[in-house]
Parts: C-alpha cells; structure tokens; sequence
C-alpha cells in the first residue's frame, strides 16, 4: 500500500518488511498437519519411504546411490521432518486447548445458570405449598359442608320436636 503525500507518516518505515500472514490461516494448517501425522495412513507412507530410501541406496547399483550406507541424507531429512512436525503439533494442540478452555467456561455458564434456575423454581414451589397450606381443599370443604348439613338435620330434628 502506498504512502498519501498529503498526510503526515505515522512512523518509521521498518528496514525489513516481514510478510503478513493470517494467524487463524497458518493455524488451520498446522492443525491439518498434525491431524495427519497422527495417522496410521502417515506412519505406512513414513515407513514405505523408508524402506525404498533404504533399498535404492543399498541393492541398486552404486552409481544411482544418493546417500551411502550411514544414510546421512536420511537422518538429516528425518531430523528435519521431526524438527518440524513438533511445534506443529505444539501448536495444535494450543489450539485446541483454547478452543477446551472456552467450551468450560461456556459449559460454566450454562451450569451456573441452570443452578440458578433450579434454585428460583425450588422457591416458587415451596411458595406455592404455603400458599397451597392456607388454601380450603376440597377434602377439607367437603367435611365442613358435611358438618354443616349433620348440624342443619340435628336442628330440624330438633325443631319438627317442638
């Protein structure tokens, strides 16, 4: 991007510019690596390369060979594959603790407002009986009509003897 003529800089322009990456990008890929090399389809390749490096150099005539017996070249790019695919899975795995570590506090959350709405229905419930307790059943109606109309026929009785 280009400096405007018409507007003071805002800095001082780095020596070396560094490339921009995307973060979240290069993250993706390093996860999509790991997850490969924690594969048994990875370690078949891995051992298959091997094997032909191993035999290339070894019962093919000399003049193809590209790497003599101690197999220098092979442990160098082994070296070099391990040296790599370490902070790899380093980052991976950062990754996805983060990623665990916002579904806990989410997961949290979610059982800190359950708690909370299993506490208010627990008071409106116990509201409920109390109000419930100073409310006439119909078990405790129906004795009192019961009672009432035993002490209405005791006073007609009472009255038709007179």
């Amino acid at each position: 991007m280009r400096a405007r003529l018409d507007q003071p800089r805002t800095g001082k322009a780095p020596l070396l510019a560094l490339p921009n990456y995307d973060p979240e990008a290069f993250g993706r890929l390093s996860e999509r690596i790991a997850r490969f090399l924690g594969t048994g389809r990875f370690i078949v390749w891995m051992t298959v390369v091997i094997i032909v490096w191993v035999i290339w150099n070894t019962m093919l005539p000399s003049s193809v060979h590209f790497d003599d017996y101690p197999f220098i070249f092979l442990t160098l790019v082994l070296s070099l594959q391990a040296s790599y695919a370490a902070p790899l899975i380093l980052l991976a795995q950062n990754r996805q603790d983060d990623r665990d570590r916002v579904n806990m506090e989410q997961d949290r959350a979610r059982a800190e407002r359950s708690i909370a709405d299993t506490e208010y229905l627990t008071r409106e419930v116990a509201a409920l009986r109390q109000g419930l307790g100073e409310v006439a059943t119909r078990d405790f109606v129906r004795s009192e009509l019961q009672g009432l109309l035993k002490e209405l026929d005791e006073r007609r009785e009472a009255a038709d003897l007179l």
